[in-house]
C-alpha cells in the first residue's frame, strides 16, 4: 500500500464521505466493497464506493504531500467524521496500511483493508445529454413512488425514462397505479427508453438533490452515468421492455370533478381513519344532487362519509380505490386544484393538477 499523506478541509471531506458511504456494499464474496477507497493524486482526493448495482466517485481539492491509495470501512469513516466538529483542516496519513486522522484535538487510527480487489468504476460511453440537476430530480421524484418494489418483474421495478418531442418523460408503475411526468428540455436527443432500477433511485435523488447547475447523463444498454462538477455516479440499467402504458390511459371520460387539493387531502386523511385492512375508500359522484362523497367503513372502528365542494360534470359513478395510492401523488401536484376524471368503476381514475398537463396519475379501482 502506497504511503498516502494529505491535508484537506474538514467540511469537504465530511460531505464527500456522507455522499459515498451509503453506496458501500455488504458483499460477502468481496468484503472490500464495504469500504471507501481514498485515492490521492495530483491536487485532489477522490473517494470511491461501490456495490453490485451502483458506483460513485466524489473528488475534493486537497494538498497532496504523498500520493497513494487506502481503503477504510465506510461505516467506520462515517461514524468517525460525524463526530469531528473542529472547523479546520484535517491531516490524513497512511501508515502500515492504516489511516491516521489528525486534527488539533484528535488523533485517530483507522484500520485499513486490502484494496487490490476494489473494482474500477465503469466509464460509461454512449449517448449523452445535459439536464439541470433540479429538473432531473423533479422528474424522478414526481413518479418513483409508483414503481414496484418487488424484483419479480424487473422492468416495472424501475423508473422508465424516454424522450418525446421536447419532453423528457419519466414513468413508474406497479400495475395498480401509474405516474407520468414530462419535463421540457429543448433539443433533447431521441431516447427510446432507459430503465433505472428502483432500488438505485433513492441514492440518485440523495446525491443530486442539493446540486445546482447541470448534470451530464451518459448511457448505453447496460449502464448510465450522472456527472456534475465533482461527482460521478453510475448505475446499471435493467435490460427489458417497458409495458406500453399509454394504451391503458383512457382517451374519453364520462365524469370530471374539480376539487381543491387541500380539501381533498383533508377528506382522504379523515376517511382513512375508518378504512379497512385493504385501505379501501369509496368515491360516489351524484351529478344531479351535486354530491362528491368519500366514504369508508371499518367494523372495529366505525364509518365516515365526507362531502366535498366541487365542480362536477358528466354522469354518476361509484368506485372503490386504495387510499394510500391517492395520497402518494399529492407531493407531485403543485397547483391548488385537482382534476379527477372517471369512466366507470372498472376503468382507471385519472388525476391531473388543474391547468398543468405535465403530470398524469392513474389509479386502478378496487371493488371488494
Amino acid at each position: 500500500m502506497q504511503h498516502i499523506k494529505i491535508e484537506c478541509e474538514l467540511d469537504k471531506i465530511k460531505n464527500a464521505i456522507s455522499q459515498v458511504e451509503k453506496i458501500t456494499g455488504k458483499n460477502l464474496t468481496l468484503p472490500v466493497l464495504s469500504s471507501i477507497l481514498f485515492i490521492a493524486s495530483g491536487k485532489s482526493l477522490k473517494l470511491r464506493a461501490m456495490n453490485l448495482s451502483l458506483g460513485i466517485e466524489v473528488e475534493i481539492a486537497a494538498k497532496i504531500e504523498s500520493e497513494g491509495i487506502v481503503a477504510i470501512s465506510g461505516q467506520v469513516l462515517a461514524g468517525t467524521f460525524l463526530n469531528i466538529f473542529q472547523n479546520e483542516n484535517i491531516k490524513l496519513e497512511g501508515v502500515d496500511g492504516n489511516l491516521l486522522v489528525q486534527t488539533k484535538k484528535s488523533q485517530i487510527k483507522l484500520k485499513g483493508q486490502p484494496h487490490d480487489d476494489f473494482p474500477t468504476i465503469p466509464t460509461v460511453s454512449g449517448a449523452e445529454f445535459e439536464i439541470e440537476a433540479k429538473k432531473l430530480v423533479e422528474g424522478i421524484k414526481a413518479v418513483y413512488y409508483s414503481a414496484s418494489v418487488s424484483d419479480i418483474k424487473a422492468e416495472i421495478s424501475s423508473v422508465y425514462i424516454y424522450s418525446n418531442q421536447d419532453n423528457l418523460v419519466f414513468v413508474a408503475t406497479d400495475s395498480f397505479r401509474l405516474a407520468e411526468k414530462k419535463i421540457k428540455i429543448k433539443n433533447i436527443l431521441e431516447i427510446e427508453g432507459i430503465l433505472i432500477p428502483y432500488k438505485n433511485i433513492s441514492e440518485i435523488l440523495r446525491v443530486f438533490g442539493d446540486i445546482s447547475g447541470s448534470v451530464k447523463v451518459c448511457f448505453n444498454k447496460n449502464q448510465i452515468s450522472f456527472s456534475s462538477d465533482n461527482i460521478y455516479l453510475t448505475s446499471r440499467i435493467i435490460d427489458g421492455v417497458y409495458p406500453d402504458y399509454r394504451q391503458i390511459i383512457p382517451k374519453e371520460f364520462k365524469t370530471e370533478i374539480v376539487v381543491l387539493k387541500q380539501d381533498l387531502l383533508n377528506a382522504l386523511k379523515l376517511s382513512n381513519i375508518f378504512s379497512d385492512k385493504f385501505n379501501q375508500l369509496n368515491l360516489v359522484v351524484n351529478v344531479k344532487e351535486k354530491i362528491f362523497e368519500l366514504s369508508s367503513a371499518n367494523n372495529d372502528i366505525g364509518e365516515n362519509k365526507t362531502h366535498l365542494d366541487t365542480v362536477i360534470k358528466g354522469e354518476d359513478v361509484t368506485l372503490g380505490f386504495n387510499y394510500k395510492y391517492f395520497l402518494d401523488c399529492f407531493s407531485s401536484i403543485t397547483t391548488d386544484s385537482v382534476s379527477i376524471r372517471l369512466s366507470d368503476n372498472t376503468r382507471p381514475m385519472v388525476i391531473n393538477p388543474v391547468s398543468d398537463t405535465s403530470f398524469t396519475y392513474l389509479i386502478m379501482p378496487m371493488n371488494r
